[in-house]
C-alpha cells in the first residue's frame, strides 16, 4: 500500500511545480520593488498608481500584478489591487520584515545554487557550494571572502531562527535550567530570545570567532552581556566547557553527517553531569519519508550548499544517536506551526 500525504497531482497542479522558479521570481520582485508596501499603504490602488509608487511603467506594474495575482499574492476588486490576507497578517503583527529576509535568503543564498541539486545529489557533495569563493567544504567558512555576505547570512538566519523558535521558548520547560550552553549558536538569536523569554537563564554562546564577533555585538545592543556570554571553540576539535544544565544544538544538527551528529552529541554528553539534558532544536522530516512538504523542498538547500551530507533528517535518527551516545528519557516536542520546526530533548543518566 502506498502511503502520500498529498492529493493526486493533475496537470494543472503541475502548473506550479513546473514554473516554481518563474513563482519565487514573482514574489521577489514584488518584495524587492515594494509592492506590498505599496498596497499596505494604499489598498485597492490601480495599476497606474501602483506602477507610481513603484517606480515602474504601466506596463511593467500589469505584468508584475498579473503575477502576484494568479499565484494568489494580491488580489484584484472593483476597487483595484490589494494583499493578500496573510502579507497583511505580516504587515500588522510586525513579522513582515522576517518574512521579507527569509525571501532575500532564498534569493541571494539558495536559488542560484539549486541549480546544482541534481549533480549534489549524484556526487554525494555539497557542489552548490562552488558559487561562493573558497576552497573549503562548508558553506559557513566560505562567507567571510565575500564583503558583506556574513552579515547577509547571519540577519537572514536570524529571521528563520525568529520565524521557527517558539516550539524552543514555549514548549521546553526551564524551570530545572540555570545555565545553558548554545553550542553552534552564531549570531546569538537563539540565546537572546531564550534569555527575554526566561529572565533567571544564564547562556554561553559557543561558536567560532567570527560568528561571535556578531554575537557580542547583538547581546550589548540588546542589554543583556549580564547574561550571556561568548566562548570561541571548535565544534568537533576542543571540549566543550562543563558546568551547564542544558546543551543547545539549535539548527546545527541538519548541517552534518550522522557521524558527525553523533560526534557532537557525543562530546556533549561528556560535557554534562548525570540529570542534565540536551536540546536539539530544528526543522524535522517525517518518519514515513513521506513530507512535509516544507522538509521536502528544503532539502534542495541542504544538500547542495552547507556541508556533504547535510539533511533534513527525521526524528528517528535522532532519537538513534541520542541512544547511541548513552542518552536516556528522550522526549519530542512540538507546537501548532506552518514550519516542521519541533525539539528533541534527552537526559544523561
Amino acid at each position: 500500500m502506498v502511503v502520500t500525504t498529498a492529493p493526486a497531482l493533475t496537470m494543472r497542479g503541475l502548473v506550479p511545480i513546473l514554473f516554481g522558479h518563474a513563482a519565487f521570481q514573482q514574489l521577489n520582485a514584488a518584495c524587492e520593488l515594494g509592492l506590498f508596501e505599496c498596497l499596505h499603504s494604499a489598498p485597492g490602488a490601480s495599476a497606474e498608481s501602483i506602477a507610481a509608487g513603484t517606480g515602474l511603467s504601466t506596463h511593467s506594474a500589469q505584468v508584475l500584478l498579473l503575477g502576484t495575482t494568479s499565484l494568489g499574492l494580491t488580489t484584484k476588486g472593483p476597487d483595484g489591487y490589494q494583499n493578500c490576507a496573510i502579507v497583511e497578517e505580516a504587515f500588522r503583527e510586525g513579522s513582515w520584515p522576517v518574512l521579507r529576509a527569509i525571501v532575500e535568503f532564498q534569493a541571494k543564498i539558495a536559488y542560484l545554487p539549486a541549480m546544482d541539486y541534481a549533480e549534489s545529489l549524484r556526487t554525494g557533495e555539497n557542489i552548490g557550494i562552488r558559487h561562493f569563493p573558497g576552497d573549503t567544504r562548508d558553506l559557513y567558512t566560505r562567507l567571510a571572502n565575500t564583503e558583506g555576505l556574513e552579515q547577509l547570512f547571519y540577519r537572514c538566519m536570524n529571521s528563520w531562527s525568529t520565524l521557527s523558535n517558539p516550539v524552543l521558548l514555549e514548549g521546553v520547560d526551564y524551570s530545572q535550567v540555570q545555565r545553558v550552553l548554545d553550542v553552534g549558536g552564531g549570531d546569538a538569536v537563539n540565546a537572546i530570545a531564550l534569555a527575554s523569554a526566561h529572565e533567571h537563564l544564564r547562556i554561553t554562546v559557543l561558536d567560532r570567532p567570527g560568528a561571535l564577533d556578531v554575537a557580542k555585538e547583538k547581546i550589548a545592543q540588546h542589554g543583556l552581556a549580564d547574561r550571556i556570554d561568548t566562548h570561541a571553540a571548535d565544534l568537533f576539535d576542543d571540549a566543550y566547557p562543563t558546568g551547564y544544565d542544558c546543551v543547545l544544538f539549535a539548527h546545527q544538527l541538519v548541517i552534518w553527517t550522522p557521524e558527525q551528529n553523533k560526534a557532537l552529541l557525543g562530546k556533549a554528553f561528556d560535557a554534562m553531569a548525570d540529570g542534565q539534558r540536551v536540546l536539539i532544536f530544528n526543522a524535522f522530516s517525517d518518519d514515513d519519508g513521506t513530507g512535509p512538504l516544507y522538509a521536502g523542498l528544503d532539502s534542495v538547500y541542504f544538500s547542495t550548499l552547507p556541508f556533504r551530507g547535510s539533511t533534513l533528517y527525521p526524528w528517528r535518527d535522532y532519537e538513534e544517536w541520542l541512544r547511541h551516545c548513552g542518552f536516556s528519557r528522550i522526549n519530542r516536542i512540538t507546537i501548532d506551526s506552518w514550519t516542521p520546526h519541533g525539539v528533541i530533548e534527552a537526559y544523561k543518566g
